[in-house]
């Protein structure tokens, strides 16, 4: 799964940091592949790829991860930041000779 944010000006540090110290609440739940911010095309985005054996398995912990009293804490704190200007979603299938 890749996820795309695009920020508003001015709250990447805060967007990224208070990701961070969710992120140990949030591991447990997903293998985290690759974690990105943009310097140089389209600015304040964030991409980050999330790793799972299978479709099935994808649902089966964010829907473990939606029902976490933790994670739904950072949630909270995420839309009081109000960084999000547009999210996108992507599932990806991986090639045989892809390192993940």
């Amino acid at each position: 799964e890749m996820r795309t944010y695009d920020l508003k000006p001015r709250s990447l540090p805060e967007f990224i940091k208070r990701f961070g110290e969710a992120y140990e609440k949030r591991r447990k739940f997903s293998q985290l592949a690759a974690f990105w911010y943009t310097e140089i095309g389209p600015l304040n985005q964030v991409v980050h790829v999330w790793k799972y054996a299978s479709q099935a398995d994808r649902e089966r912990k964010r829907d473990a991860l939606m029902a976490d009293p933790a994670f739904q804490a950072y949630l909270q704190k995420s839309r009081e930041l109000g960084a999000h200007q547009h999210q996108e979603c992507r599932i990806l299938k991986s090639t045989s000779f892809s390192p993940l």
